[in-house]
């Protein structure tokens, strides 16, 4: 699937169908260890039996089938896996950077693939990090059920993994979903030298969900190594829903981009408006 695609598809959802993708999109990963030792099934639901797996559903549905020819003719691109704490066959990308100074871990808005955004991430590994990207558990071509607790475990385990394997720099990029996935997958931890959190919301007890869910209170003491994107032009998580992270975020030192020309990542009006942001997520992942 193409940008362009990607930018005409909130045209599709209904205020409804948002909302309750906001709300079953959190989880800490100090809430998720206390479910797994509860739960002999780390795919047990915990936002409602029916409405977890349904909304679930229906962004796997949104996201598409995985097609190898999107990756077709791509450079130093390999397919990888990962296995999970229960057994599960994670699929995913890797970007191999020539003399790679770190690593970058990529997680997705809910209703993309990583095959779809593999070709968009070569300027992160032109830039000398190998680039990870790996679809959700239940989505394209890895194994599993998609639940929250199994996803948040999921990302808790592949940034610890990755730590381990010596990369001088730690580097992650949430988007929408996978900005809240991630801030919760790490909690508090100090784990990583820059994070860059693009167009995730603050809260999503307001939604339903306990407040030890909300992304809000995921932030670090220190936010010098954190970057907030929100845009203007974002009908998916409006910049209203953002504020509190935003605020909360910067007074701890945080770097807060908002822009009056973006919209929900892959969605902007224009190719060079998308461009720009990527320079900017760049640009923040640079630093020293």
């Amino acid at each position: 699937m193409s940008r362009k695609a990607f930018r005409h598809e909130p045209r599709r959802l209904t205020a409804t169908l948002v909302a309750l993708f906001l709300a079953l999109s959190t989880l800490t990963t100090s809430e998720a260890i206390s479910t797994l030792a509860e739960e002999s099934d780390i795919e047990t639901a915990v936002c409602g039996w029916f409405r977890e797996p349904f909304v679930f559903w229906l962004w796997r549905t949104l996201a598409g089938s995985p097609d190898p020819q999107r990756v077709a003719g791509i450079k130093d691109v390999e397919r990888i896996h990962f296995k999970t704490r229960d057994g599960i066959s994670l699929s995913g990308y890797k970007l191999r950077a020539a003399k790679p100074k770190g690593y970058l871990l990529v997680a997705q808005g809910n209703a993309m693939l990583a095959d779809q955004l593999v070709s968009d991430l070569q300027m992160f590994r032109d830039l000398e990090w190998d680039v990870y990207i790996y679809d959700y558990r239940g989505y394209g071509n890895s194994q599993g059920k998609s639940r929250l607790v199994a996803i948040v475990s999921d990302y808790a385990a592949i940034v610890s993994y990755l730590n381990s394997l010596g990369y001088k720099e730690r580097l992650l990029y949430g988007i929408s979903m996978g900005g809240v996935i991630m801030l919760n997958a790490i909690g508090k931890g100090q784990v990583y030298e820059r994070f860059v959190v693009d167009s995730s919301p603050s809260r999503i007890s307001n939604l339903g969900c306990p407040e030890r869910y909300d992304p809000v209170a995921q932030l670090p003491e220190d936010g010098s190594r954190l970057m907030i994107v929100s845009g203007a032009q974002d009908g998916v998580v409006s910049p209203s829903q953002m504020e509190e992270l935003i605020r909360a975020a910067g007074s701890r030192g945080a770097r807060v981009l908002r822009d009056k020309d973006f919209a929900h990542p892959y969605q902007d009006s224009s190719n060079a408006t998308h461009e720009r942001r990527q320079h900017e997520v760049a640009a923040f992942l640079l630093q020293d």
